[in-house]
């Protein structure tokens, strides 16, 4: 069976992130992804490389397609461009805002030659405003948006310090890439008509933490800004960003609900750590018969949350839970709160979850062949559907590896693929 976006074709001018994982999302939908890549390969290929021209970055962001080489500082691989883009649906690109102008790849230019064409273009902060020109990462991201410092998390030398696990804004932008397309997609099969689509890793930082940035002044007066005024106090003053950080305060005591941290969020124990994840008081209910607590003060309908008074009572119950947690191990309160039905989780490291009995179970892991180094086990599709397989069997493309292929697929001769090879417009 082939998959929903079967015969669908898409060109993919990307690197890092974002840009390499929205064409796999796409490539994992049944699409035929070609991704252009220099000479020398894009930036990631070279990143913690093992093998030359191979990185586990790449193969795990690059799943499902096929490798065309350009150098499209020429003329000539221009022109290929314009010529081969009647043949796809859509075209991808992720970079600073003015270098597909600059490349003669740009929607204007590329939708003279495929009228319909789907085209989605991320960038760091956006195509307008006084950012607009800005290199953009996902770091940068984090920072500007307030994702960074909405955790409250700083380095060993009182510095900003980011979420470095994964990054956060590329992924986010990824994903919203491929709804997009595949919007654009349906969109283009009622009316015919093709569209521009623009992501950035801003707007995408911004999705990730909508309640924290949204303003609702109903709330927010009693809560966030009491929180922020302590702050710019200390900002005014000239206080170092850890007394700024620490002057704001936690999200959850800045919303008066110090109390409901004793139930979300993580604790040490014997052998490692669990994280609980209550979000309803039914879940809160189940954790205190879990732990043995009957006199946590917060399940008194009484309990006032915004009273200060009622942080030392959170505290005090905090340190408490605490204390219980650190006499047993994982394994042993993963047991007890499962017989409560509350939600609990043994804190895993990334190097070991691909074989957990769950990941396992759920086929949310592929095993293929690269055919330079060989087996590799990589995370499979975000999505399954029941009528349309999704993922993809190839493995990441060798540089280049689909040049000749793909030319030959949409109509050039070994004759002109020689010539361009001889200019420099192909490797």
């Amino acid at each position: 069976m082939a998959g929903p976006l079967d015969g669908i074709r898409v060109l993919e001018v990307s690197q890092i992130v974002a840009g390499p994982y929205c064409g796999m999302n796409l490539a994992d939908l049944g699409a035929d992804v070609v991704k252009i890549e220099p000479f020398a390969g894009e930036g990631s290929r070279a990143s913690g490389s093992f093998f030359p021209g191979e990185s586990k970055g790449f193969h795990s962001l690059n799943r499902g397609k096929r490798s065309l080489v350009l150098d499209l500082q020429t003329h000539e691989a221009r022109a290929l461009v314009h010529r081969l883009i009647a043949g796809f649906d859509v075209f991808l690109i992720n970079a600073r805002a003015g270098v597909p102008e600059r490349l003669e790849i740009d929607y204007e230019t590329l939708r003279k030659y495929r009228p319909d064409l789907i085209y989605l273009e991320n960038t760091g902060f956006g195509r307008r405003g006084p950012m607009a020109q800005r290199s953009g990462s996902d770091a940068v991201a984090q920072a500007y948006s307030g994702l960074a410092a909405g955790d409250s998390k700083v380095d060993q030398y009182g510095a900003p310090d980011i979420v470095t696990a994964t990054a956060p804004a590329d992924y986010q932008a990824g994903l919203a890439g491929a709804m997009g397309i595949c919007a654009a997609l349906f969109h283009r099969a009622r009316t015919g008509r093709g569209q521009y689509i623009e992501t950035s890793l801003l707007q995408a930082a911004l999705a990730l933490q909508g309640t924290r940035v949204s303003r609702l002044p109903a709330i927010d007066a009693v809560t966030t800004d009491i929180a922020l005024a302590k702050m710019r106090e200390v900002q005014a003053a000239g206080g170092s960003y850890r007394e700024q950080i620490e002057a704001r305060g936690s999200l959850f005591d800045a919303m008066g609900r110090a109390a409901a941290r004793a139930w979300y969020g993580g604790y040490a124990v014997k052998d490692g750590g669990v994280i609980l994840g209550a979000l309803t008081p039914l879940n809160r209910d189940q954790m205190r018969r879990a732990v043995g607590i009957d006199d946590d003060p917060s399940a008194d309908p009484s309990f006032n949350s915004l009273d200060p008074e009622s942080r030392k009572l959170a505290d005090a119950l905090l340190a408490r839970v605490r204390g219980i947690m650190l006499t047993k191990t994982m394994d042993e309160w993963v047991e007890i709160f499962n017989r409560e039905g509350a939600p609990i989780s043994k804190v895993n490291f990334p190097e070991d979850v691909a074989d957990e009995p769950q990941i396992e179970a759920m086929g949310f892991m592929v095993d293929l062949e690269h055919e330079l180094t060989g087996p590799e086990r990589m995370v499979g599709p975000i999505v399954f559907m029941s009528d349309s397989p999704t993922g993809s069997t190839r493995a990441s493309p060798p540089l280049g590896r689909h040049t000749d292929e793909v030319l030959r697929q949409h109509g050039l001769s070994d004759v002109e693929i020689a010539g361009l090879r001889e200019c420099g417009a192909i490797a």
